[in-house]
């Protein structure tokens, strides 16, 4: 049982650390929840800063919603880093809720996002708790924008790209469990929001994006889908979202692009054990180890989302650093509202319509992270 009001589950992973960062700097105690208490043990130490002054505790669990519902007994809020969330996801969003627990996590993976609406959504609301994926970097940068551009009289349609600039090669600066999420979304449609309905993706679909914050056309892809699409699905406001993400690496997203085609053509009717090993294979010849922690002068980011009506134009940016660390910093900021029981919406959501896209907005400017502006088109 927690003795503190914030779980972060995956704490010896990479954003798991990063998330506890933040809290420790906002004062606020939490129960790290692992698999092997030693390692988080040694991993906490090594890596999240001003440990020496937190007020936590780690307890061993195993992952199953009877174990995780106990463990998460006696929290608030749940920030949960433990992915691929196609695999491991739904028995934590349970046992959470099961636990009495609001659940935020840091996936983008639309498969997994869909899931959770269905399956969750009204048991979340009827419970009084939210839950919200995709509460990280990607994709709340993207939703800041939007909503941005949507604040814009008259948009109904936004198209929204996630670009970053990072270490070079494939897996260069990118966690294993983020590698194993991309390969992952190879299982899954891929939708885009077209007239008020999803609409699936061409397995081939790619995109060449031009933006004046690059020199060079980024070549992207639709990344799963995003979540964009899903929390925008209902939305009164938008009949259509198309989401894009680059890596400023033009040659790497171009070999993961490659991927996904052999995956259509060679992996697709494979057994589930099958592609299981295949995907191991990637992960592992790719991104064998945790990345060292980001640096401002290299991990950039630009999301942008143009919005567009019968005759309102608009783009909206947010430019970024340090993904990983503003992923922390995002859960860490809706944590705090979730404590005050200061969210607009539950059930299930976004974190920008439930905590407000200006407020983590400010969140984010406040710690020097992000910065938003807004031009008519």
């Amino acid at each position: 049982m927690a003795k503190h009001p914030v779980v972060v589950y995956g704490a010896s992973g990479y954003t798991g650390m990063l998330i506890m960062d933040v809290l420790i700097d906002q004062n606020i105690p939490f129960t790290a929840v692992t698999r092997n208490a030693e390692r988080t043990r040694e991993m906490m130490a090594q890596r999240v800063v001003r440990l020496e002054s937190a007020t936590y505790e780690i307890i061993e669990c195993e992952h199953s919603v009877e174990a995780l519902t106990r463990a998460f007994s006696g929290a608030k809020v749940v920030c949960n880093t433990v992915g691929p969330f196609g695999n491991f996801g739904l028995v934590a969003v349970e046992a959470a809720l099961k636990a009495g627990c609001h659940h935020i996590d840091t996936t983008g993976e639309q498969g997994y996002i869909r899931q959770v609406r269905d399956q969750f959504g009204k048991l979340y609301a009827q419970a009084g708790l939210v839950v919200a994926p995709s509460t990280s970097y990607m994709f709340t940068f993207a939703e800041i924008a939007a909503e941005l551009a949507l604040e814009t009289e008259g948009v109904d349609a936004l198209e929204t790209a996630t670009l970053c600039r990072g270490p070079r090669g494939v897996g260069a600066g990118v966690t294993v469990g983020s590698t194993a999420s991309i390969f992952e979304a190879f299982r899954h449609e891929q939708c885009y929001l077209w007239e008020k309905k999803l609409v699936t993706h061409a397995p081939d679909s790619s995109f060449n994006i031009v933006s004046p914050d690059f020199a060079q056309p980024v070549f992207s892809l639709p990344w799963g889908g995003t979540s964009l699409p899903v929390f925008f699905e209902n939305d009164a406001r938008v009949r259509s979202c198309i989401s894009a993400v680059g890596f400023y690496d033009n040659p790497v997203m171009q070999l993961v692009h490659q991927v996904g085609k052999k995956w259509e053509a060679e992996y697709k009717h494979m057994s589930r054990i099958e592609q299981d090993a295949v995907i191991k294979h990637l992960v592992d010849s790719t991104t064998p180890t945790m990345p060292p922690r980001e640096r401002t002068t290299i991990q950039r980011s630009v999301d942008f989302a143009i919005g567009r009506g019968q005759l309102a134009a608009v783009r909206a940016t947010v430019h970024g650093l340090t993904p990983y660390i503003s992923t922390g910093a995002l859960q860490a900021a809706a944590a705090i509202k979730l404590l005050d029981n200061d969210s607009a919406k539950r059930g299930f959501t976004s974190a920008g319509k439930a905590f407000g896209h200006r407020y983590l907005l400010g969140f984010l400017e406040q710690r020097g992270l992000a910065r938003a502006t807004v031009t008519p088109l």
